[in-house]
């Protein structure tokens, strides 16, 4: 009966963009995007790396239900006939010794060039590849993570609190990462590397995930996108019929609200967000 609901609902995009759900976190709203992909049908949906999150599954075992409802909701979309691409992550990065093996449906690839409906071609691939810390000091990236993990569940007390009084939600993580500079000039360099990717494989843009910051923006002629993550934004991007790009920010079950808010800034004249605001 929900997914007879769903399908009389369904916002139906061409292409859809996810990464960084980190599915095996306390830190993952995996309800948050069930909610999402309730809502949206889509003809090709890319899975941009750390889906699932093995580093903390390593230390220790946490996957409740909703962990399981977004790998059946994914796999019920594939049935229908969606083609679903994976493109692992280093959170992920077991399932990158599997490239061009079908799971359930499932594609593997290591990554991707999209060609959308307007005929601009795209790389997608998570990202960490252009992360020097992740490439060269494993230890100091796990460290890294921990420090995340403190932050996140900082996170969850502050927008409890928030809720109380009847205030928006705020992300703590997001603001605290964003304050330290050496943070700031890293997602800057990040996006100008993944950039030279793309035009060194002779792309119109590229699409990526990995440094949980959403945002679709034009480098010196390349056109940028992150999709941002299901931990602090809950973001996604969607390819329209017409290939336009879009990214959306989903923070609840309401009615969809224009936003330009400055979490998720949007740089190129064919890229919006939407938001679901909080109840």
């Amino acid at each position: 009966m929900l997914d007879e609901l769903d399908n009389r609902d369904a916002v139906k995009v061409r292409t859809l963009f996810i990464s960084d759900i980190h599915l095996g976190s306390k830190a993952s709203k995996a309800d948050f995007l069930l909610d999402f992909l309730r809502v949206h049908e889509a003809e090709t949906i890319f899975l941009v790396g750390d889906i699932v999150d093995g580093w903390r599954l390593k230390r220790s075992w946490y996957w409740p239900q909703n962990c399981n409802d977004v790998v059946q909701k994914l796999l019920r979309k594939g049935r229908k006939g969606a083609r679903i691409v994976y493109v692992p992550g280093n959170h992920d990065d077991f399932m990158r010794e599997f490239p061009g093996i079908h799971f359930g449906g499932i594609e593997v690839a290591r990554n991707m060039i999209h060609v959308a409906a307007d005929g601009k071609r795209y790389l997608v691939l998570h990202g960490d590849e252009f992360d020097v810390v992740v490439r060269n000091a494993r230890f100091i990236a796990h460290l890294g993570d921990w420090a995340y993990d403190t932050a996140i569940a900082l996170n969850i007390w502050i927008a409890r609190a928030r809720r109380l009084l009847g205030l928006p939600y705020w992300s703590f993580s997001a603001w605290a990462k964003l304050q330290v500079k050496r943070a700031v000039n890293f997602i800057g360099e990040f996006q100008r590397v993944v950039a030279d990717e793309a035009r060194r494989n002779d792309v119109d843009g590229v699409i990526c995930g990995h440094i949980h910051h959403a945002v679709i923006e034009d480098i010196d002629g390349i056109t940028y996108i992150n999709t941002g993550d299901w931990v602090e934004s809950c973001t996604a991007v969607v390819e329209h019929f017409d290939g336009r790009m879009e990214l959306i920010r989903w923070q609840n079950v309401e009615l969809p609200k224009t936003l330009a808010g400055p979490m998720v800034p949007i740089m190129i004249p064919q890229a919006r967000e939407t938001e679901i605001q909080a109840a």
